[in-house]
Formats: C-alpha cells, sequence, structure tokens
C-alpha cells in the first residue's frame, strides 16, 4: 500500500509580512488537508548584501528598482512572529516547519524546538550550514535545486558526517525557476535520487498547476512540497508562481486518491470487479442440439457469455468427451 504522502504546503515569503495574511494562509492549508505549512525563516543582514541582485522572476514580479535586500528585508519574520504562528498552528492541528536561510535562523528554530529542518536548494554547497544542521540530527527535507548528483552526494556526507542519521533525511527533487517549465522538470531525476543514495525522496515543484507533483506521489514521492498563496495578483515575489486556496485543496485532495489508487501491488479480483466475471466471461455452450452420448466436437460446441458454466481454458478437456445429457443450442455445458 502506499504510504501516506507528507504534504508541505509552502507558505514561505507569502504572508508579505503580515501576520494576518500569514493566519490566513495557515487556515488555508488546514482546510486543503496539508500535513505542515512551511514559512521562511532569516535574518536579511545574514542571507544577502546591499547591492546583491534580484532574480529574474523576482524582477518580473516585485518593483524593478528595489533590490534584492530591501525586497526580503520587508518580508522577514522576528521570533515573536514565529511564536505566533506556532502557537496558531498548533491551535488549527498542523505542523509549523519554516526554512533557515543563516545561522542564526537554524539556532531561532532550535530554541523554538522544531523537530524537523529544511534545507533550501541555495544551501546545498553551504557546508558550515550542512555542518551546523547535520550536529542536530533531526529530520532532514533537502531540497536539490540547481545542483547535480555529485553535489547531492557531497551535502548528504556532510550531514551525515556531522551527525544526522541517513534515515532522517529526505532529498526533495526540485528545480527553482519560478515556474519551472514543464521540459525542465525531470522528474525521472527524483527517482534517480533515491536509487543512487538509497534515501527516502519526494519533490519540491514549482510548475504552474498541479499534475507535476501529483505525478511524482505515482512514481514514489514520499514528500511533495508546493507554494501556495491567497491571491496569485498579490503583490510579491513569489505569489504568481503558487497555488490558490482551491487549487491546493485540489492537490491535496487528488495526492490521496493517487495514493489509494495505487494500491498493495498484488494482482487480484477487487471486490468492486467480483460480480462482473459472471457477466463478462465466456463459458462453453451447445453450438446446436446434441444428443446424450455423443461427442463433443469443435463443431457443435461454442464458447460464449455468461461466465457462469465451464471455463474455456477447459476447452481441450472437453472436446473429445461425450455428453451425458440432451442439449439445446446455448446450454451451458456440464460435466
Amino acid at each position: 500500500m502506499k504510504s501516506h504522502t507528507y504534504i508541505i504546503a509552502e507558505a514561505g515569503v507569502n504572508h508579505n509580512g503580515s501576520l494576518e495574511i500569514a493566519k490566513q494562509l495557515i487556515d488555508s492549508a488546514v482546510e486543503a488537508g496539508a500535513d505542515a505549512v512551511k514559512f521562511q525563516t532569516f535574518k536579511t543582514e545574514n542571507l544577502v548584501s546591499v547591492n546583491a541582485p534580484k532574480a529574474d522572476y523576482q524582477k518580473e514580479t516585485t518593483d524593478h528598482s528595489e533590490s534584492q535586500f530591501k525586497m526580503i528585508k520587508k518580508l522577514e519574520l522576528d521570533e515573536q512572529a514565529h511564536l505566533v504562528l506556532m502557537d496558531y498552528c498548533k491551535e488549527k492541528n498542523i505542523t509549523f516547519l519554516s526554512t533557515p536561510f543563516d545561522h542564526d535562523s537554524i539556532q531561532l528554530l532550535v530554541r523554538l524546538g522544531l523537530e524537523t529542518f529544511k534545507i533550501p536548494s541555495g544551501e546545498i554547497t553551504n557546508l558550515p550550514y550542512l555542518e551546523e544542521i547535520g550536529k542536530l540530527n533531526k529530520q532532514i527535507v533537502l531540497s536539490t535545486g540547481m545542483s547535480n548528483l555529485e553535489e547531492v552526494e557531497a551535502a548528504l556526507n556532510v550531514l551525515i558526517q556531522s551527525g544526522t542519521e541517513k534515515n532522517n533525511i529526505t532529498v526533495l527533487h526540485a528545480n527553482t525557476q519560478y515556474p519551472t517549465p514543464i521540459k525542465d522538470v525531470n522528474l525521472n531525476a527524483m527517482v534517480s535520487i533515491g536509487k543512487t543514495f538509497k534515501v527516502k525522496y519526494g519533490y519540491s515543484d514549482h510548475t504552474l498547476g498541479t499534475e507535476v507533483p501529483i505525478a511524482a506521489v505515482a512514481m514514489g514521492a514520499s514528500v511533495i512540497e508546493k507554494h501556495f498563496t491567497l491571491d496569485k495578483k498579490m503583490e510579491g515575489p513569489d505569489h504568481q508562481a503558487s497555488l490558490e486556496p482551491d487549487e491546493l485543496k485540489i492537490m491535496v485532495r487528488n495526492i490521496r486518491n493517487i495514493e489509494r489508487a495505487l494500491g498493495n501491488g498484488i494482482k487480484e479480483v477487487s471486490e468492486s470487479e467480483k460480480p462482473n466475471i459472471k457477466i463478462a466471461r465466456k463459458s462453453i455452450v451447445a453450438n446446436c442440439n446434441i444428443k446424450k452420448g455423443e461427442t463433443f466436437t469443435e463443431k457443435n460446441l461454442a464458447i460464449k457469455r455468461p461466465g457462469t458454466g465451464i471455463s474455456p481454458m477447459k476447452w481441450y478437456d472437453i472436446i473429445g468427451t461425450t455428453a451425458h445429457k440432451n442439449y439445446s443450442p446455448e446450454d451451458l455445458i456440464e460435466l
């Protein structure tokens, strides 16, 4: 049976710096049936330099003249905000997660008692960062956007050598372009990660729509992460490439349906189709009048529905035997 896929509703910075919007995002994640809602934890001064340029997608979705530093500073959540959101998640019975982007943020989340640490794609080559999280021996979800297998292996080695057990790590295939072109998704790479490193794997999705994460579940993803927003038209870097609440709800519902549809892998007759056996299968019947004592042949027998008589798989067992009674055309043959 396909195990429960852990669905992370990625609120990220789509709260626009507002606790009220953040709470509404939590409500939407709960209503959709997600397992966790994830935010981002960072100190802007530790994350980017004042002159750091924006990504192309950020230029398209925010004020072009605004620096990345100023854009991100408006989206920063302080410790008190984290406490408020954690309490709200507890009240709503959904797991609070957040991605730390710097050392101070890692320690903040440690103090707040988080048991799962999400490592973003941009930190996969940040050795000191990986060591600090690895020492915690917590559950780790590692995104691998912009990386190759060698870099994934190096990051895993750092985490494991620093003290994290391998079975505590789930590796997410990802593409960091917002939105990700379908031609660049490469879901098979997700499976390659799992097979190569013998780790649990999943998928962090930045495509438009929901079909790709649903396909990832069918391919064995144990974790799905997907950005969502209250409204794609809101100002901010990630809203346009995010799902709206109704879309998030549809994605979660379809993933749960796929989990059930994958089943236990045993090929057997399902309960729902058992009644159809008698209707759709065929039996050996008389093709004409057959008298008692007459030999059954390929000419005086036929194969027709319903499937309530002798199976056609016994055709050659019947041919050449003798009729023990009289048969009219289309009567079921009996042994």
